[in-house]
C-alpha cells in the first residue's frame, strides 16, 4: 500500500501551512480596514447626525424631560402585579449598559486618544439620550403581549411591524446574537478571569466555572428572575463604585476643575492626543462612548419592551436616563480618577491595569482589588442582559404554523441558548479572545447600522408619539396610549389594555 503523506514533496505542509497563515493575515487586515472604516466614518456620521436630528426636532427632549424622567422613574418602583415594572427594565438595561466599558473601556479611551477621549464621550451620551429616547419608545410602541402577561419586543418588532422589512429585522437579530449573545459574554468572562487573576491569583478555570454556574442558576428562571437578580444587584454596584469614587474626587477637589479644563482642552486639539492627534480623540471617545452606553445599537429596546407602562414615551424617558447614568456619571468618575492621577502619563499602562493603578494610587494597594470585584460585578450583570438579548434574537426565529408549535421551537432555541452560553462563559476565560472581540466590533457596528437606519425610517412615527405625550401633558392628563387612536399602526392592542 502506498503511503499517502510520504508521497507528498517535501516541505509541503510546511507550505500549505505557510499559505493558510498568510491568508488568515490578509482576511483579519481586510476585516480591520472594513472596521476602521465602519467606526470612523459609517458610525460616527449616522450617530451623531441622528442624535442631532432627534434633539432638535423634538426640542430638546433629553432636556426638557429630564425632571419629568425622575418622576416617572420613582412611579416605576411600584410593582405592577405579574408585570414587569418601568424600574426593573431600567435595572437590567443599566445592568448591560454598566459593565466593563466604564471601568476598561473609559481607561482605553485615555490611553489611546488622550483626556479630550472623554469629551467625545459625553457629547454621545448627551445625544444618545435622545437615541435612546426613541428607539426605546419605539420598542414599546410595538410590544407584543405574551401568555402570563408578559411582554416582548425590540427592533426586530419596530422593523417588522413599522417598516414591514422582515429581511432587516433577521439581519439585525443574528447580529445581536453574534455580537451579545455569543462574542461579547465569552469576551466579558475573559476581562473578569484575566483580572481576578492578576489581582488575587485565582486560576482562571476557576472565575469561569463560578461564572458560568452563577449565571446557569439565573436564566434558567427567564426574564423574571433575570430582572429580580438585576434589581438588587445593579443599584448595590453602582452605589459602591460611586461611594469610593466620590471620595477620590473630595479628597482632589481642588485638581477637580482642572482635570475637567484638559478633558475639554485636549478635545479640542489644544492638548496632544497620546497617539493619532485629532482624529484619535474623536474616534475613541465616539467609539468607547457607544461600546459603554450602547444608545442606538438596539440592544437596551429589548429589555425596554418588558415594562409594563401607560405610555410609550414613559419608558423611553427612564432608558434616556440610564444614558446619563452610565455615561455622564459613571464614566466621568472613572475618567476624573484617572486623570487625576499620574498613572495614565507614559502609557505604562492601559484599559483595567490603567484604572486599577490610578484607584491604588489614591486610595491605597486595596484599590486595585476594589477595581477586579467591582468589575467582577458589572461584567456579571452585563453576560445577564447579553444573555436576554440572545434570547430575544432567537424568539424572532421561533415561528410556526400554530402557536403551539412557535412554543414548541421557542422552548427549543431558548434552552439550547441556556446551554451555550455558559460554556461559552467558562471556554472565555480560558482564551486570549482578541480574536473574537475583533469579530464582535464588527458585528456590533452592523447591528448599529441596521437599527439607526430603521430608527431614521420611522423618525416620524417616534416625533407623533413625542406630540401625542405632550398634549396629553398639556391638557393635565397623566399620558396613556390609546390603542383606537393608532389603529393605523401594527401594534398589539393587547398589550395595551
Amino acid at each position: 500500500m502506498i503511503d499517502a503523506a510520504a508521497a507528498l514533496p517535501a516541505g509541503f505542509n510546511d507550505a500549505a501551512l505557510a499559505a493558510l497563515r498568510a491568508a488568515i493575515e490578509h482576511v483579519a487586515w481586510r476585516l480591520a480596514v472594513f472596521n476602521d472604516i465602519l467606526w470612523s466614518y459609517v458610525l460616527i456620521a449616522m450617530l451623531v447626525g441622528l442624535g442631532l436630528w432627534f434633539t432638535a426636532r423634538s426640542r430638546f427632549a433629553q432636556f426638557r424631560f429630564f425632571a419629568e424622567m425622575f418622576r416617572v422613574l420613582a412611579r416605576g418602583l411600584r410593582r405592577p402585579a405579574g408585570r414587569i415594572s418601568s424600574f426593573q427594565a431600567l435595572a437590567v438595561s443599566i445592568a448591560g449598559r454598566v459593565g466593563s466599558g466604564n471601568i476598561a473601556g473609559v481607561a482605553a479611551a485615555i490611553a489611546l486618544g488622550g483626556p479630550g477621549a472623554v469629551f467625545w464621550m459625553w457629547l454621545i451620551g448627551l445625544m444618545g439620550m435622545a437615541t435612546s429616547l426613541f428607539e426605546c419608545s419605539l420598542a414599546q410602541l410595538f410590544k407584543r403581549a405574551e401568555p402570563g402577561g408578559a411582554y416582548r419586543g425590540g427592533p426586530a418588532y419596530y422593523i417588522t411591524r413599522g417598516l414591514k422589512r422582515p429581511w432587516l429585522a433577521a439581519a439585525y437579530s443574528i447580529f445581536l446574537l453574534a455580537t451579545f449573545g455569543f462574542g461579547f459574554n465569552a469576551v466579558q468572562s475573559y476581562v473578569v478571569a484575566a483580572s481576578l487573576h492578576a489581582s488575587f491569583g485565582v486560576p482562571p478555570w476557576l472565575t469561569g466555572a463560578l461564572l458560568a454556574a452563577s449565571l446557569a442558576a439565573i436564566i434558567f428562571g427567564g426574564i423574571r428572575r433575570i430582572v429580580v437578580v438585576a434589581e438588587v444587584l445593579v443599584p448595590a454596584m453602582a452605589l459602591g463604585y460611586l461611594a469610593v469614587a466620590m471620595w477620590v474626587l473630595a479628597t482632589n477637589i481642588g485638581e477637580l476643575p482642572g482635570a475637567l479644563a484638559r478633558i475639554v482642552a485636549a478635545a479640542f486639539g489644544f492638548e496632544e492626543a497620546v497617539a493619532g492627534g485629532f482624529g484619535a480623540v474623536v474616534m475613541q471617545g465616539v467609539k468607547r462612548g457607544l461600546f459603554s452606553n450602547e444608545a442606538g445599537l438596539g440592544s437596551a429596546p429589548n429589555v425596554a419592551a418588558v415594562a409594563h407602562v401607560p405610555h410609550p414615551v414613559h419608558q423611553g424617558m427612564v432608558q434616556s436616563l440610564s444614558v446619563f447614568i452610565d455615561t455622564l456619571i459613571l464614566c466621568t468618575c472613572t475618567a476624573a480618577m484617572i486623570i487625576l492621577s499620574d498613572a495614565w502619563r507614559g502609557g505604562a499602562a492601559e484599559g483595567i491595569a490603567l484604572t486599577q493603578a490610578a484607584v491604588a494610587g489614591h486610595v491605597g494597594a486595596w484599590g486595585e482589588g476594589f477595581i477586579s470585584v467591582a468589575l467582577l460585578l458589572f461584567a456579571f450583570s452585563t453576560i445577564m442582559y447579553n444573555y436576554y438579548l440572545g434570547e430575544n434574537s432567537l424568539d424572532y426565529f421561533s415561528g410556526g404554523d400554530t402557536e403551539q408549535q412557535k412554543r414548541a421551537r421557542k422552548r427549543a432555541l431558548f434552552m439550547a441558548l441556556r446551554v451555550l452560553v455558559p460554556l461559552l462563559v467558562l471556554w472565555g476565560a480560558l482564551q486570549d479572545l482578541s480574536t473574537v472581540f475583533a469579530f464582535a466590533e464588527i458585528t456590533m457596528g452592523l447591528l448599529g447600522v441596521a437599527n439607526l437606519a430603521a430608527l431614521a425610517m420611522l423618525a416620524g412615527l417616534g416625533f407623533r408619539l413625542l406630540r401625542d405625550y405632550d398634549a396629553q401633558r398639556a391638557a393635565g392628563r397623566e399620558p396613556r396610549l390609546d390603542p383606537a387612536a393608532w389603529a393605523d399602526v401594527d401594534i398589539d392592542p393587547a398589550a395595551w389594555r
